[in-house]
């Protein structure tokens, strides 16, 4: 089953999947406009569920996660991770837009919408901290989400992995340098407990629990048993992802209905930002003779952000009611929708970007 049906209603209908999987954007509507309206209706429920964290990482966000991610780990052949080098275009064309322009553009996006276009509808003594926190979470590429939105758009799992672990390992000492140049502060506190946590908890442990359970299934029954608990699977996938957006969403449901107009003023450069980083990336991609099914994955690792780092080193420099961390929940909050959008893009276009010359 082509997982672009999945984005788009008419290919789904040709391909004969299901009606839950072939509406999906709806449903992700659904699940905002009920996050949004029962996390401001409920809210103590939602603080509850806040609460139960480590080191800024909400552990029920965590379980859903590896249901989303687990089951696109299972299709990975780790045996066949070394021909990952042959697509060293692609990895490096991920690296120079997440290193070398993401953060830099963000950095120059949150100076022209902060500091001139919207700066009278914000409040003056939080413009520092506003792109202080656009700055931080432009500067930490995401983790475990991409491999969501690599399945969807059929991406290429074994070099999705590789390129992860590899962003992984250069945030471990590229994240604080960046931000430290770009804030002009001399000192950043990388919450340290958090980038390594999340990096256990969505690519440690579900790699493991996805290497172990895929070779007791290739034991046990072969490609057949594999190929029929990942049918099973894929609605648990999609399940989970809909009540991560209904968390979320829950989460700030009080403070989206509370200032509106705050969050779609921050949302304006982070969705200029995603765009452009996605159509670079695709664009360079393409220009080097990239596979499809690399590019689409690259673009989308270069485009989407580790939000967890970015709102733990938010609210670690400037505190849980700064601008900075309210800036950096703006990108939580928009990342899955908005993220959904250049599957499609990506989806759609792949008549385009394989009539290259």
């Amino acid at each position: 089953m082509s997982q672009a049906a999945i984005i788009d209603p008419a290919p789904a209908a040709a391909a004969g999947i299901g009606f839950f999987e072939r509406y999906l954007t709806l449903w992700v509507g659904l699940c905002i406009i009920a996050g949004t309206l029962v996390g401001h209706r409920f809210p103590g429920t939602f603080e509850a569920i806040a609460r139960l964290e480590i080191a800024q990482v909400n552990l029920p966000m965590a379980g859903l996660i590896w249901l989303m991610i687990i089951p696109m780990l299972l299709k990975i052949d780790f045996g066949a991770l070394a021909g990952v080098r042959g697509q060293w275009k692609g990895i490096g064309v991920t690296l120079f837009v997440n290193w070398a322009v993401k953060p830099f553009s963000m950095a120059l996006l949150a100076w022209i919408f902060v500091r001139h276009v919207f700066t009278a509808n914000l409040a003056a003594a939080q413009l520092d901290s506003y792109i202080a926190g656009l700055i931080l979470l432009a500067a930490a590429p995401c983790t475990a989400m991409v491999f969501v939105w690599s399945h969807l758009c059929d991406g290429e799992p074994n070099f999705t992995l590789s390129q992860v672990a590899l962003n992984d390992a250069i945030m471990v000492v590229a994240f604080a340098p960046i931000v430290a140049l770009l804030l002009g502060i001399s000192s950043i506190t990388v919450p340290w407990n958090t980038l390594l946590l999340s990096v256990g908890l969505y690519i440690v442990v579900p790699v493991a629990i996805s290497v172990a359970l895929r070779r007791a299934l290739l034991a046990a029954g072969g490609m057949a048993r594999l190929q029929a608990l990942l049918r099973r699977l894929g609605p648990v996938s999609l399940l989970a992802l809909l009540a991560t957006l209904v968390l979320l969403f829950g989460f700030q449901g009080q403070q989206i209905l509370a200032q509106p107009a705050v969050i779609a003023i921050l949302a304006v450069p982070i969705l200029v930002q995603v765009y452009f980083n996605a159509g670079l990336a695709y664009w360079l991609n393409r220009r080097f003779g990239v596979p499809h099914c690399v590019a689409g994955p690259s673009a989308l690792i270069g485009a989407s952000n580790f939000f967890e780092l970015a709102v733990a080193a938010a609210v670690g420099l400037f505190g849980v009611h700064s601008g900075a961390a309210l800036a950096t929940v703006v990108g939580v909050l928009i990342e899955v929708p908005v993220m959904l959008s250049i599957v499609r893009i990506v989806n759609r276009s792949r008549g385009w970007y394989e009539a290259r010359g």
